[in-house]
């Protein structure tokens, strides 16, 4: 009998594993955490596809609706929907979810708050032609601007 049948038939719960997004949140880019979690593991996760409940995950770091986050990721309703059936994201979605939960994660290192994150992906930003965040990230390209904007504010050379 497998350990979670043992464990089911035993009555114990287990915790839940934590997800990539909640790692990249919570300890971004150079933590111990998110260290340990090794390259080849993250893509690795991105080539099978993310587990639809990494979008809940980012959804309420965000703080956003569920229809918003799935627009700024390229995800239509009805693809939505059949990825929900699914369980799970293919790899060019999976991808563009870290990409928002990285950003994220440097948000909340640089504003010291994952609240003072959330308002300021969510704001419009001079540094990016009045765009938010969460706006501009929808492209590598525009992420990459929005981590140069966040390296800028955190070493004091906000423009």
């Amino acid at each position: 009998m497998s350990n979670k049948l043992v464990e089911r038939s035993l009555g114990k719960k287990r915790k839940p594993a934590q997800g990539l997004v909640e790692i990249y949140v919570s300890v971004p880019s150079g933590g111990s955490k998110a260290a340990v979690v090794q390259s080849a593991k993250i893509i690795g996760s991105i080539q099978a596809g993310l587990e639809f409940h990494e979008l809940d995950a980012l959804r309420s770091s965000l703080d956003v609706s569920m229809q918003s986050l799935a627009a700024r990721l390229g995800i239509s309703k009805a693809t939505l929907q059949r990825r929900k059936i699914q369980g799970r994201f293919d790899p060019a979605e999976s991808d563009r979810l870290l990409r928002f939960a990285r950003l994220m994660g440097i948000a909340v290192k640089v504003m010291e708050s994952k609240e003072s994150a959330r308002r300021w992906m969510n704001s419009p930003q001079r540094g990016l032609g009045g765009a938010t965040p969460l706006d501009y990230a929808g492209t590598e390209i525009g992420a990459r601007e929005v981590e140069d904007l966040l390296g800028r504010i955190e070493y004091g050379v906000y423009s």
